[in-house]
């Protein structure tokens, strides 16, 4: 079995796979060996595999960053406290105006640098899981037919490489621009008084969220509609091959019938290794960003709960809505990640499953 495992590990290019996938985990996992952890999810010995101390660094970095960040707002907001309290008793109202648009452009030009910076990352991210996504499946799905499952690869390339990039495509292209729209009507809308459209700012961010659900929901049920359908027939497919080369070859058959169920269950370890792998690199690529997000989100909440006793109510509400426009951020982050990560699961079901009907 060892030595089936080996030359199909060389002959399908796992190697190579395993050496492109290093770069993606890198920065969350330095000293992750990839190839290590692929030898021993194959022998179902896996042990202690992550170094946190990385992790932690960088948790405390982007703390102190989110930190500066609320000093900065605060400083900025304690100011404009300072000199609308003494333009006020000088009794020039229109001065007090514009020393609150000038405090309103600051916090808005730090913030915004901010979100901006993290959006950027969290692009990145995205497109760093479709470009992986797409040198694992065809990987996926060629082990997949080293077990036989020659209808459930056939279905499945095609669905899994198209929505892996459709889905990938449109949370940059759609809803990513969407969540900005929002961002910038939330801005406009704390302006001033006399601007009020915070209802529509509200509309779009749950927007974003329905439709991330609904993608979800459409990309697990049609992966598992079809693998359950075609996991059955290949089950049967495999089954009467088998029986025909036990029965028809005289002499050997029943060896060479023994020697396909070796291969083939040999191929099975291999693909969910892989999967396994692919699940790992995912958290990799994405750990790092949701860190990032989830701080700066408390530190924005943070921030707009100790401003509220001394800074203007818009400024308050503006700050809160930038914490939500996080949020919206992190579940965009992890519904693609979980979306990805259900579907290398659902594909290791699904042939499994073909397998048990044999």
């Amino acid at each position: 079995m060892d030595e089936i495992i080996n030359s199909q590990t060389s002959a399908l290019g796992i190697n190579e796979f395993l050496n492109s996938a290093k770069k993606y985990t890198e920065t969350t996992f330095p000293d992750l060996d990839i190839s290590k952890l692929f030898s021993e999810s194959i022998s179902g010995n896996m042990g202690n595999i992550f170094e946190f101390t990385n992790i932690g660094n960088i948790f405390l970095n982007e703390i102190s960053i989110a930190v500066k960040l609320m000093i900065s707002v605060v400083i900025v907001i304690i100011i404009h406290s300072i000199f609308k309290a003494i333009i006020e008793n000088l009794g020039n109202s229109s001065s007090s105006k514009v020393v609150y648009f000038v405090q309103y452009l600051i916090i808005v030009t730090i913030i915004t640098n901010s979100f901006i910076s993290i959006l950027d990352i969290t692009k990145q991210s995205i497109r760093n899981i479709v470009e992986f996504m797409n040198m694992l499946i065809p990987l996926m799905i060629t082990l997949m037919l080293t077990t036989g499952t020659l209808v459930t690869s056939s279905i499945t390339q095609p669905i899994l490489i198209f929505m892996v990039n459709f889905i990938g495509n449109f949370i940059m292209n759609f809803i990513i621009p969407l969540l900005l729209v929002a961002i910038t009507i939330s801005i406009i809308s704390n302006i001033s008084d006399k601007i009020q459209i915070d209802r529509l700012s509200k509309f779009l961010k749950s927007s974003i969220v329905w439709i991330l659900g609904i993608i979800l929901t459409i990309f697990s049920c049609t992966l598992s509609l079809e693998g359950t359908l075609s996991s059955s027939v290949d089950g049967l497919t495999g089954k009467t091959a088998k029986a025909a080369v036990s029965s028809f070859i005289p002499v050997v058959g029943k060896i060479l019938g023994d020697t396909v169920d070796s291969v083939i269950g040999c191929g099975n370890i291999l693909k969910n290794s892989v999967g396994i792998i692919g699940v790992f690199i995912i958290m990799g690529i994405v750990l790092i960003p949701i860190i990032r997000i989830i701080i700066l989100w408390v530190a924005f909440k943070m921030t707009s709960a100790v401003c509220e006793v001394v800074a203007d109510g818009k400024i308050v509400k503006l700050i809160d809505q930038i914490a939500d426009s996080y949020k919206i951020l992190l579940a965009i982050l992890i519904s693609v990640s979980v979306m990805f990560v259900v579907g290398i699961t659902i594909v290791l079901k699904i042939t499994n499953s073909a397998l048990m009907y044999r």
